[in-house]
């Protein structure tokens, strides 16, 4: 199993966030920048973070990204869930349809698979994510010169 693009935005985005110190506060810009993904991904994703209550974002003068206690402390595999959806591994319904999907056993068995991979990551959160050695390294992470 493969996650997303914008999973893997998603999760670079909250790791990012986790580590920095109260009152930094980045721009979207900023963390597209760090975590080295183009700018409008970024946008996207961090509006769907935000509706998930993960990230908050203010405006103006001191405004900016960080993630929320949720966000913080929340479950991986809840959140991956949301990120990633509860469609099926396999394309069964895809146009043209699989034509074994009626007496298929494949489909169960990757369903089950995949709800193994969630419950894996179910008691950890963005803030085991970020433990030592990985948040030293997010921090070291610096906005990209422009190209």
């Amino acid at each position: 199993m493969r996650l997303t693009k914008s999973t893997d935005i998603a999760l670079r985005i909250a790791m990012r966030l986790a580590v920095l110190g109260e009152g930094e506060n980045p721009t979207t810009r900023e963390v597209a920048e760090s975590v080295g993904v183009p700018y409008t991904h970024a946008a996207k994703v961090v509006s769907r973070l935000q509706h998930l209550g993960v990230v908050e974002a203010r405006r103006g003068r001191g405004g900016g990204l960080m993630i929320t206690f949720a966000g913080r402390t929340g479950s991986l595999g809840l959140l991956l869930r949301e990120l990633e959806g509860v469609g099926d591994v396999v394309g069964c319904e895809d146009d043209p349809p699989c034509p074994l999907r009626a007496a298929c056993r494949l489909r169960g068995a990757l369903r089950t698979a995949q709800e193994a991979f969630f419950a894996a990551l179910d008691p950890l959160s963005i803030d085991d994510l970020v433990a030592s050695p990985t948040g030293p390294v997010l921090l070291g992470l610096t906005a990209r010169p422009a190209d």
